[in-house]
């Protein structure tokens, strides 16, 4: 019989991180057997922190080579780590645990049984395309391409995209099969943007959940627009096709990074 009052008890609370990552150097988020992966680095600076096993939920898995500047992932933790782990340790010791193109940003507490999946509202990506002359400074985090855009075109075919859906356009077709492809954006916009010196065109996508590859198909899709090879009107055809082959290509890992990821107001409590 467990005793519910003991220091060890499991689930006192949940701890909650914040974390950035490169994403050329893994693949993806999600552990893989012989694979260098995020979940994989994240665990074990865990479970050498805690001395003992953990299980960790993310707010969404990143494909290979893509970034996170607020990946949130949570585990529950006992009694007596929610009331001996002080923010300085915690952070301090996950620094030194973790590799140097991880890094974790910052700690919260949750109720017990919270997720940084499931609990989560909604989540936003941004895809940087640089368009011209060579990327400099962010050489690693963009799609490079030698002529331009235009970036109206994109975004006005991009309003074809917000509100309730159904994606399966804008799916890998091999991880739609038996699921449901339904997903609500409630934001899809193109604009001009100066980061690092660089010029870039951004694709900013805001929605509840997203689908596998499907930021970087939108992309791809509205490349095709802004490139002048599609007429604006043909995103709104693509998502009535309902089928992975009417879309564009899927645009390469490195220009995504996953930005933002909201919760429910007083979810989160600082550590």
């Amino acid at each position: 019989m467990t005793d519910e009052t003991s220091t060890d008890a499991p689930d006192a609370g949940t701890l909650v991180l914040k974390v950035g990552y490169r994403g050329a150097g893994f693949s993806g988020f999600a552990a893989q057997e012989g694979q260098r992966t995020v979940a994989g680095e994240l665990v074990r600076a865990l479970e050498t922190l805690l001395r003992r096993p953990v299980e960790i939920a993310c707010a969404g898995r990143t494909d290979a080579g893509v970034s996170a500047v607020a990946q949130h992932v949570s585990l529950p933790v006992t009694r007596g780590e929610w009331e001996g782990l002080t923010a300085r340790r915690l952070l301090w010791s996950l620094t030194a645990l973790t590799p140097p193109d991880i890094s974790v940003m910052g700690a919260w507490r949750a109720a017990p049984g919270f997720s940084a999946r499931f609990d989560a509202l909604g989540r936003r990506y941004r895809y940087r395309i640089k368009c011209g002359s060579q990327p400099v400074l962010l050489a690693d985090h963009v799609w490079w391409l030698r002529d331009g855009l235009d970036v109206g075109a994109m975004d006005r075919a991009a309003r074809a995209l917000v509100g309730e859906h159904d994606f399966r356009s804008f799916c890998k077709k091999s991880s739609a099969e038996g699921r449901r492809t339904f997903r609500c954006l409630t934001g899809c916009a193109v604009s001009r943007q100066v980061e690092a010196g660089e010029e870039l065109v951004c694709v900013d996508v805001a929605a509840n959940a997203f689908l596998h590859n499907m930021v970087r198909i939108v992309v791809g899709t509205l490349v095709e627009v802004g490139a002048g090879r599609r007429p604006e009107s043909w995103v709104a055809d693509v998502l009535a096709a309902c089928d992975r082959e009417a879309a564009g290509p899927t645009a390469p890992p490195e220009g995504l990074t996953f930005v933002e990821v909201q919760y429910p107001p007083s979810a989160l409590v600082t550590w």
